[in-house]
């Protein structure tokens, strides 16, 4: 196998360096583009904003479903949810699919040693993740974490630490677990909590790598800003919640299906203190827990920085290929809405960033629509390997030609779902409109209710407009159409 470890590594004519690149994943979870270099004028990232001005940022990038696990089987699969039925928290991967080739593993059988650290695949609600995927024992960490002793009721483990843990709501004795804070910012080193480790760590096994001579992929996942809002006072000190402004927009749009929409304290932000368990959200709380989102995102944007630093440091830029990916966006208020779970725009657009040295311009950007399932092709292309063949669906197409001439265009729509209130909601997202198409789980052939927005004047859905443009829907419904009818109608509802 030898001769796997030094090729020469070519994409078309262009090389990107004389060895086969190394890979290096930055996941992070619940990360909106809440990022300087994205446009967000309030959001301090220094070190997110010059990894993405080394490669490509993609402005119109969706993940395939608003939650963590499904989203991350997107990733790792090349497959939509609606492809491997596979959407739910503990949802079992080897179970659907016992000898899928996932990402890390495609990699692995052409010569390189993959790791992962952190939030890489879903780990809790009754997921053990894919210690299949890597050569090496996965470095897992806690994504609810605390340090004050008043955010947990005086250290007992609480409601979302027990999901997290795979013990549950409930204690030994039957006993509803305690909410845990929503957000604390104590005085604090950055390694007290789990994303400073991780940091620590992937330098760690970056420093190790750079005596080998195999070539590494590494996908390290980064927990904030994912709930609780947890993090070190300093970053918490970037921000006056007093000075966030509220979503301009904050109810349903009008002719939604009220199984489309979540409002005000529902789900998983009620499962964390001061929040009410049900009803609206304050405003004076929501500037906090807006705070606290902006601050978690300052806090890993520091943790990546140092990776990104150890990188240089250790002479892999000129061969490294980089990718920030974040799972699934987030709402915080827009629409009424708090966190993901739905169909729209906040809640379904990532930030993706590809850096390829060598090939892809610095500081370049797309709006060529691009989905989480990408990623696994355009890898498998930028390193020279054989594109993905499964035996799981592949859904992805490679985004080589767009890092290439980011005019260029490899698909003409997005496509992503969510399955709410007893139906599945399949969605295709275009340059300017999305279409929702809601049929009854268990019932694909039954008369759908539709959604439709126009996003030529905002990037907030405010009416439906699916009755107004009869022919929009159909011309959209006949995209949809040729997507694979979605699979595993049996799943849970949300």
């Amino acid at each position: 196998m030898k001769h796997l470890l030094l090729v020469l590594f070519v994409v078309s004519s262009t090389s990107i360096a004389a060895v086969r690149p190394n890979v290096l994943l930055i996941l992070v979870d619940d990360l909106r583009p809440a990022i300087g270099a994205f446009g967000d004028k309030i959001a301090i990232t220094p070190n997110l904003d010059r990894l993405t001005h080394r490669g490509m940022r993609f402005d119109a990038a969706y993940c395939n479903q608003a939650v963590c696990t499904p989203s991350r089987f997107n990733l790792m699969l090349g497959s939509r949810s609606t492809s491997s039925g596979l959407y739910d928290l503990d949802s079992d991967l080897r179970n659907a699919f016992p000898n899928a080739v996932t990402l890390p593993q495609h990699f692995a059988k052409h010569g390189y040693r993959t790791e992962s650290l952190g939030k890489v695949f879903h780990i809790g609600h009754g997921n053990g993740g894919d210690p299949e995927s890597f050569s090496v024992p996965h470095f897992k960490d806690l994504v609810v974490e605390y340090k004050l002793p008043g955010s947990t009721n005086g250290g007992q483990l609480t409601r979302e630490e027990g999901y997290f843990a795979n013990q549950g709501k409930f204690d030994t004795e039957g006993k509803l677990r305690p909410r845990g804070a929503a957000f604390e910012a104590p005085e604090v080193e950055d390694e007290a909590y789990a994303d400073g480790r991780i940091a620590k760590e992937t330098i760690k096994r970056l420093t190790a790598a750079k005596e080998s001579d195999q070539p590494f992929f590494i996908a390290t996942g980064f927990s904030r800003p994912h709930l609780p809002f947890s993090v070190p006072k300093k970053y918490w000190d970037f921000y006056d919640s007093e000075k966030f402004n509220l979503a301009a927009i904050n109810s349903p749009p009008k002719g939604a299906p009220k199984w489309a929409v979540k409002a005000g304290a529902t789900g998983e932000i009620s499962a964390y203190k001061p929040v009410p368990e049900k009803g609206d959200i304050g405003d004076d709380l929501a500037r906090q827990l807006i705070h606290g989102y902006y601050a978690s995102t300052s806090y890993v944007d520091a943790q990546i920085g140092k990776v990104i630093d150890a990188i240089d440091r250790l002479g892999f830029a000129e061969n490294t290929i980089l990718v920030l990916w974040g799972d699934n966006g987030f709402h915080l208020g827009e629409l009424g809405i708090w966190t993901k779970h739905v169909n729209y725009e906040t809640a379904t657009r990532i930030p993706i960033v590809i850096v390829a040295p060598g090939f892809t311009a610095p500081g370049s950007s797309t709006d060529q629509l691009a989905e989480t399932v990408d990623i696994y092709p355009t890898l498998a292309a930028l390193a020279g390997l054989p594109a993905p063949a499964g035996p799981q669906p592949i859904d992805g197409t490679s985004l080589v030609p767009v890092l290439r001439d980011p005019a260029a265009r490899v698909r003409d729509h997005a496509y992503h779902c969510f399955p709410r209130g007893g139906m599945l909601g399949s969605a295709i997202r275009t340059d300017r409109y999305r279409l929702v198409d809601w049929r009854p789980i268990g019932k694909p052939d039954a008369t759908p209710v539709c959604e439709l927005y126009d996003y030529q004047g905002g990037a907030v859905e405010t009416v439906n407009l699916a009755d107004a443009k009869p022919g929009i829907v159909a011309n959209l419904r006949a995209i949809l159409a040729g997507h694979r009818q979605p699979h595993g109608f049996s799943v849970k509802e949300k």
